[in-house]
């Protein structure tokens, strides 16, 4: 099952997208896609309804993140080891973590940079979203704690994350850095989430190509691991690492985004996002 929300900034409408690539009504069914939508009895109760008994619905005008997010965005660092090595830094030895700020935003959503940025770069990465609690599970019963998969764009501020006083927070947690979407994917339909090609483009170059068998820690390790930290709850998501190819590590120079640039960016089965990069405007985050 593919769900996701469609409408103006705060007054979404919850939706599905059928076996056909077509858009169906679940406004009538529930009010919105929120963290208890996710959890295993919910979607067990989505997943018994025929879609052709939905109604249809145009295309829409734009789609919000998948669900109605405000829990924890936890992110993993340097989960692919090629990427550690453009990045001039080791494999880690247990996953490095940091938090995102809840500040995610719709899948083709623009992308402002901060004031004075200048070195704004981009990272396709798998998102995972909990669906049922996890606290200091195995990674046998990890999965068991998934609801689904999404497609994320870790955008970054290098010199933010580097350069500012050693902690890489501010440079990720910057308003609109954090794509999802456009759908969450339902477990059921991603058998293997370690086996996924996932690619990004910046003006129709491809920059980023790659596949999730080769992160450093798979998804299992990483809910895992993460729930000994924290404890996981329906509707956080975590951003597990993003493949080489990022602006960071461009040769011979880095390479970082700047206003009128388009990304494009895609995980096998989860869709694609599309974002507009622009210059600091207020205006693009209040409307």
């Amino acid at each position: 099952m593919k769900l996701l929300r469609h409408g103006a900034r705060g007054a979404e409408r919850p939706a599905l997208l059928d076996a056909q690539g077509q858009l169906r009504d679940l406004s009538g069914v529930i009010p919105d896609i929120t963290p208890d939508t996710l959890r295993p009895e919910s979607l067990r109760r989505l997943q018994e309804i025929d879609p052709s008994t939905l109604p249809l619905l145009p295309e829409p005008s734009r789609i919000g993140t998948p669900w109605k997010h405000g829990g924890k965005f936890i992110c993993v660092g340097l989960n692919y080891a090629d990427h550690a090595a453009e990045s001039n830094l080791p494999v880690p030895a247990e996953p490095v973590l940091f938090m995102k700020a809840c500040s995610a935003t719709g899948p083709n959503d623009p992308v402002v940079m901060p004031q004075g940025s200048v070195k704004t770069d981009w990272e396709v990465e798998l998102g995972v979203v909990i669906g049922r609690r996890a606290r200091y599970v195995s990674e046998d019963e990890a999965l068991d704690c998934v609801a689904g998969y999404c497609v994320i764009n870790d955008v970054s501020e290098r010199e933010y994350q580097l350069e500012r006083g050693g902690t890489w927070d501010k440079g990720k947690g910057c308003d609109t850095f954090g794509p999802i979407g456009p759908w969450l994917v339902t477990r059921d339909e991603v058998p293997d989430p370690q086996n996924l090609n996932l690619w990004l483009e910046v003006n129709g170059r491809r920059w980023q190509d790659g596949n999730t068998r080769t992160m450093v820690f798979g998804v299992k390790q990483l809910v895992a691991y993460i729930s000994r930290f924290m404890t996981l709850e329906p509707g956080d998501v975590i951003s597990t690492g993003t493949p080489p190819g990022v602006g960071l590590g461009a040769k011979p120079a880095p390479m970082y985004l700047k206003a009128g640039d388009v990304m494009r960016l895609g995980i096998e089965g989860l869709g694609e996002q599309r974002q507009a990069v622009h210059a600091w405007d207020a205006r693009l985050l209040d409307d």
